[in-house]
C-alpha cells in the first residue's frame, strides 16, 4: 500500500470509530428510555391512585388549554361598544379592536378624549360622549348604536368605565361620596348593561365587565371596592340569566396598573380634601402622622405595586370578545393572581394581617383586637 493510500485509510479509520460512538450513544439513549419506562410502569403499580390523579391533571390541562386556544371568526361584521375609551383599558382595547377589523363604537366622558382617539386610530372608528350618571346620556348612546348596528345587534358590550375617587378611611366620608363612586362603577355600569341586552340577545353576543382584585377583597374605604363587589355579583346573576339566551358574559379582574383611576395626583389631592374637611376629634383619633404617613403608603402603592403594562388588561378583554369558550373570570396582572386573589380564598383573619402591615395605625386605635371578637 502506497503513501497516497494513507489518507484513505484514515477516513475510514475515522468513519469507522464515529460509527462506533454513535451506536453507543444509541444503546445508551435505548436503554436510559427502557429504564424510564419500566420506573414509570413500577409507580403505576406502587402508587396506582397518585398517577391517576396526576395523569388526569395533565389530561384536563391540556383538554382546557386547547379549548381556551378556539377562536371566533368573522370580526369585520361585529360590532363592539366600549365605554370608558377616553385613557386607559377602553381607550387601547379600542384601538386594537379596530385594528383587528371590529366595528368599535368606544364612548368617551369628553369631547377631547374622543379627538384624541380618533387621531391615534382612524375616521372609521366611531365614537359617542356618554355620562353614566345621567340617563339621557345613555338613552342617546343606546340610539345612536341601534341606528348603527341595524338588524345585526350588538356582538360585545365591554363596561370598562369607572372611577376610584373618593378613596380613604370610612368614617372620613359621607354618603355623597359613596354615590359619586357607585353611581359610575355600579348602577351606571347596570343601566348600560340593561338598555343594550336587546341588541346583545339578538347577536347572541358577550358582555365584559370590569370589576377589581378590590372587588374580591376590600381594603381601603369608600365607594370602589362596594361598587367592584356589586359588579362580580350583577355580573354572576347576569352570566346565569342569559346564557338561555346565548348571551356569555365575563368579569376581568385586574390588579393595581397605572391608569388615570389609580393617578397619584388625583388620589392625593383628594386625601387632602377630605382630611381637611374632617371634624376636630375624627383628625386627633388618627393624628397628623397617621396621615402622612397613609399618603407614603398610597405613593409606594402607585409606583411599585402598579404595572405599565395595560395589555395585560386589554389581552384578557380581547379574549373574552374572540374565543369561542371565553372564561368567567380572568385575573390580570400578576399581582392579581399571585397574591390578591389567593389572599381572598384565605381566612379573613390572614387577609386582616396582611393588609395591617401594609397600612399605619391611628394614634387612638387600641393594640390588640377585642378578645370577644370571632372570625366566621
Amino acid at each position: 500500500m502506497g503513501k497516497s493510500d494513507t489518507p484513505s485509510l484514515n477516513k475510514i479509520t475515522f468513519l469507522l470509530y464515529d460509527y462506533v460512538d454513535n451506536y453507543r450513544f444509541l444503546s445508551f439513549q435505548q436503554g436510559e428510555e427502557e429504564d424510564l419506562l419500566e420506573r414509570f410502569k413500577e409507580l403505576w403499580i406502587v402508587h396506582p391512585a397518585l398517577m391517576g390523579t396526576m395523569t388526569s391533571i395533565i389530561v384536563l390541562f391540556l383538554c382546557w388549554t386547547i379549548r381556551d386556544s378556539v377562536k371566533m371568526k368573522g370580526f369585520p361584521e361585529k360590532h363592539v361598544f366600549v365605554t370608558g375609551c377616553d385613557s386607559g383599558f377602553g381607550n387601547l382595547l379600542a384601538q386594537r379592536l379596530h385594528r383587528k377589523g371590529f366595528i368599535v363604537i368606544a364612548a368617551c366622558l369628553t369631547e377631547k378624549g374622543s379627538q384624541d382617539l380618533k387621531t391615534c386610530t382612524s375616521p372609521t372608528l366611531k365614537t359617542v360622549i356618554l355620562n353614566l350618571t345621567n340617563p339621557k346620556s345613555i338613552d342617546s348612546a343606546v340610539e345612536y348604536v341601534t341606528a348603527e348596528t341595524g338588524n345585526k345587534g350588538l356582538y360585545g358590550l365591554v363596561n370598562n368605565a369607572g372611577r376610584a375617587t373618593p378613596i380613604g378611611p370610612t368614617d372620613w366620608l359621607d354618603i355623597e361620596d359613596f354615590h359619586r363612586v357607585l353611581d359610575v362603577n355600579l348602577i351606571g355600569l347596570i343601566e348600560v348593561t340593561l338598555k343594550f341586552l336587546p341588541l346583545l340577545k339578538k347577536s347572541r353576543g358577550r358582555i365584559i365587565n370590569v370589576a377589581s382584585v378590590m372587588g374580591r377583597l376590600a381594603f381601603g374605604g369608600g365607594g370602589y371596592s362596594l361598587s367592584k363587589c356589586g359588579v362580580e355579583s350583577f355580573s354572576d346573576s347576569l352570566r346565569r340569566d342569559m346564557q338561555h339566551f346565548g348571551v356569555k358574559v365575563s368579569i376581568i379582574e385586574p390588579g393595581f396598573f397605572k391608569t388615570g383611576v389609580t393617578s397619584l395626583e388625583i388620589i392625593e389631592k383628594d386625601l387632602n380634601r377630605l382630611w381637611d374637611r374632617l371634624a376636630p376629634d375624627v383628625k386627633c383619633a388618627y393624628g397628623d402622622k397617621y396621615f402622612q404617613n397613609y399618603l407614603k403608603v398610597q405613593r409606594l402603592s402607585m409606583k411599585t405595586l402598579c404595572s405599565a403594562d395595560i395589555s395585560k388588561v386589554t389581552n384578557c378583554m380581547e379574549h373574552a370578545l374572540i374565543a369561542r369558550y371565553p372564561r368567567t373570570r380572568y385575573g390580570a396582572g400578576w399581582d392579581a393572581k399571585f397574591f390578591w386573589l389567593p389572599l381572598s380564598y384565605a381566612p379573613a383573619f390572614i387577609a386582616d394581617i396582611m393588609l395591617q402591615l401594609l397600612l399605619p395605625r391611628p394614634v387612638g386605635s387600641k393594640r390588640s383586637l377585642a378578645k370577644n371578637q370571632i372570625d366566621v
